[in-house]
């Protein structure tokens, strides 16, 4: 039988009410099944992933995307974790919030209510299909997932693991789909199904985003880039400074929360950007450097305008010294994406003036960037970044995933 993506969304519409109905208890168990089952699964996983990275090898796909679409049963022990992460949570559903007692008499508050029906469409990590699925399901919603071609036999394997769960738990199978056929014509009719789909949710390139962005009928939560900076301060501890730089751009190049830009104040950059030029030998990173910094690497590039907007997703980074703190300031509010921004100093009122200053969806002082995902956050795990700041902004869990209605409780009381 064909499959078709109308069909599916008005599915998901129709088990979306069972789903807001299932209670914390019946949601964990679920949750729990489903971890449980990848874990038994594992193999199967495994062969299925083995076919995706071989087609990635013979379709020249770089590095970073590899990386991403790399599962290893490490990796699926830690996605099976998450999810028992996001069980453990408190149910987002049904609480009240604000109550109040009103001149009239009656009491006023806000419950928290599921979206719905979610749509996700992503590229080449399997491992949103599991996170993704795990999270509209704990704050009561259907969800649809259209994975790239890269992933499609990772992702199915994958797919059976939910079915399996929903099966046992006696849950419409529709809740959750997993659509079978990657071709962009799916992907286009899916973003006009605005009549059965709440919210869409893009994760990949930016290229994908924009174009969700700009031909979706259903709105959408956006996240382009993330162009991620570290500002050295002049009273930064030069070492804990060289971790932070060392985790945030050379642990894992290939995500969204890794270094594309270093500032470093001008009166620390004559001892610090010596141990710089010593770790990006060791790591092979590609330099783009301002003037004032060039002369620090053997072979660094003079940086463009466009190396500061760069997300390179590579052993590659562009360095600036800058004048001083405002100077760091005014470069991050003009290139910023909206992710992440770091501070390293050791003098309290500057690190509280960063963190005030910056808008951008996670801001810190003297952590790794590499903290800014829904796991280290707190969230279990995420669906997503926002960078629009509507309706929610920074890494998405379960709570993001609902809304609130008005409550109104009362005693007869009638308007005067």
């Amino acid at each position: 039988m064909q499959f078709s993506i109308a069909q599916a969304a008005k599915a998901a519409r129709v088990a979306s009410r069972q789903v807001a109905k299932l209670s914390a208890i019946e949601k964990e168990t679920l949750l729990h099944d489903i971890a449980q089952r990848m874990l038994e699964k594992t193999d199967a996983i495994i062969t299925a992933n083995k076919q995706d990275l071989a087609q990635g090898r013979e379709n020249n796909l770089d590095d970073a995307m590899m990386d991403r679409l790399l599962l290893t049963p490490q990796r699926i022990q830690g996605i099976a974790e998450a999810v028992l992460n996001i069980a453990a949570q408190a149910d987002p559903v049904g609480s009240i919030e604000h109550l109040q007692q009103m001149p009239s008499g009656i009491q006023v508050g806000k419950m928290r209510i599921p979206l719905g029906v979610i749509a996700m469409i992503y590229e080449s990590r399997p491992n949103v299909t599991i996170d993704a699925a795990a999270l509209c399901l704990k704050a009561g919603n259907a969800v649809v997932l259209r994975g790239g071609k890269e992933a499609l036999h990772s992702n199915l394997a994958l797919a059976e693991c939910i079915s399996f769960a929903l099966d046992k738990n006696g849950i419409d199978p529709a809740a959750v789909v997993v659509v079978p056929n990657p071709d962009r014509a799916v992907m286009n009719e899916l973003m006009t199904l605005n009549e059965d789909i709440d919210l869409i949710i893009p994760r990949g390139g930016e290229g994908l985003i924009r174009f969700v962005s700009e031909n979706s009928r259903i709105p959408v939560i956006q996240h382009y880039k993330g162009v991620c900076h570290l500002y050295v301060d002049d009273a930064a501890d030069e070492d804990k400074a060289l971790n932070l730089l060392k985790n945030g751009k050379t642990q894992r190049t290939g995500v969204c929360n890794s270094l594309e830009t270093l500032l470093v104040h001008q009166d620390i950059a004559p001892t610090f950007m010596l141990k710089v030029r010593a770790l990006f030998d060791e790591f092979n990173v590609k330099v783009h450097a301002c003037e004032r910094s060039i002369g620090y690497f053997d072979n660094a590039g003079k940086a463009t305008e466009d190396d500061w907007h760069a997300e390179y997703l590579a052993m590659e980074i562009a360095v600036r010294i800058v004048d001083d703190f405002d100077a760091a300031i005014e470069h991050i509010e003009t290139y910023s994406s909206g992710h992440t921004e770091v501070i390293a100093t050791q003098d309290f009122s500057r690190a509280q003036a960063f963190i005030r200053t910056l808008n951008s969806a996670v801001v810190m002082a003297n952590a790794s960037s590499r903290f800014s995902d829904g796991g280290e956050l707190g969230l279990g795990a995420e669906i997503g970044i926002s960078t629009s700041k509507l309706h929610a902004y920074g890494p998405m869990g379960a709570e993001s995933l609902t809304t609130q209605k008005f409550i109104v409780l009362g005693d007869g009381e009638v308007r005067a």
